[in-house]
């Protein structure tokens, strides 16, 4: 459960993107947020962990970054720009399903009852947080958030597939998936967008926030617990995000929180608490073997001592030092397909 609880992190800090979006950044320029919170981001990460992919993994990066990041990112702006907030995240309360559908070809997890029971409690649970009787639908801003949330919820389940290369923790790998997105989008953005208007000092602390908070340290913490749980209990902890937005924007916002809402977001916890699957308990630390095809696997004792970091930086020498020892506890990328999948 500490698992749980530190991954749920991630989707309630996503709930604030909504409102950090409409109070703090530029209007109509989904591209550019998009693109700025993820390419700073990844850059830094780079930085800090000083690994770069290698064999198979340039590509597979390039993917994982393209989905979760670069055309979630995009679709995920375009959404919440020409939709009612409410909307945009009803249409987005339907990953878990599609995670759950992807999750028995790709990984051999079973779509039960349970699944199909909390994420339809979820979407309702959703639906009555956040609609509005005076919602109306955009047909572009419908494509743009159901594209977005089968994205999302591909590249999650890719994400549990390939695991990470032997010795790379979850902080390196984040940063290889938010650059990729970021480059990504960044041609997308200057063609579609042009050049990026003046900012404003409160402009700059919305994409600082946004960067950092929202997505440098969430993925970090996402992208760990898709190592370590099943991917459709990952998935299902996405619904805490438009939770998370209401209460936002009712203690923030001066909006209001109505009985209905309140239903709403017991039966979307509900459904979060429901859709969790009990993990196994883990034996020995298994990651994707860097060059070879998704269902070869390498087991890698807890052993390998961490690298050796210069006193002078001691706040590096902490990130580092953990990554280190999360690139040899268990996660997830190991078998795969019916016969079985490593445990979480």
């Amino acid at each position: 459960m500490r698992t749980v609880a530190l991954t749920a992190l991630a989707p309630l800090a996503w709930g604030s993107t909504y409102a950090v979006t409409t109070e703090l950044l530029p209007a109509d320029r989904p591209l550019l947020t998009a693109t700025l919170r993820a390419l700073p981001a990844g850059l830094v990460l780079l930085a800090v962990t000083r690994r770069l992919p290698s064999g198979s993994w340039w590509w597979r990066s390039a993917v994982l970054g393209a989905l979760n990041i670069g055309v979630f990112f995009a679709l995920l702006f375009i959404a919440a720009y020409r939709l009612p907030g409410g909307v945009a995240a009803v249409l987005g309360a339907i990953q878990p399903l599609l995670a759950a559908g992807l999750a028995v070809p790709l990984l051999g997890e079973r779509f039960g009852r349970r699944a199909l029971l909390a994420g339809t409690v979820g979407v309702f649970g959703v639906a009555l947080v956040v609609l509005r009787a005076t919602a109306r639908l955009d047909a572009i801003g419908v494509l743009a958030g159901l594209a977005g949330a089968g994205a999302m919820a591909a590249g999650t389940v890719l994400t549990k597939r390939w695991g990470r290369p032997e010795g790379v923790g979850p902080l390196a790998l984040t940063g290889w998936q938010l650059t990729a997105g970021g480059l990504v989008l960044l041609p997308v953005a200057a063609l579609a967008e042009g050049a990026p208007p003046a900012l404003s000092g409160t402009n700059l602390l919305g994409y600082g926030y946004l960067a950092v908070a929202n997505t440098a340290v969430a993925y970090w913490v996402w992208f760990r617990g898709i190592g370590r749980l099943p991917a459709t209990s990952v998935a299902f902890l996405g619904l805490l995000s438009p939770v998370s937005a209401a209460v936002i924007g009712w203690a923030a916002l001066g909006q209001s929180l109505n009985a209905v809402q309140l239903l709403g977001m017991a039966l979307a916890l509900s459904s979060t608490l429901l859709g969790q699957r009990p993990a196994g308990r883990p034996a020995t630390a298994v990651v994707a073997a860097s060059g070879t095809s998704p269902n070869v696997t390498t087991a890698v004792a807890a052993s390998t001592p961490a690298p050796t970091v210069p006193a002078a930086a001691p706040v590096l020498a902490a990130i580092r030092e953990g990554e280190a020892r999360s690139a040899d506890l268990p996660l997830g990328g190991g078998p795969v397909g019916p016969v079985g999948r490593a445990a979480g």
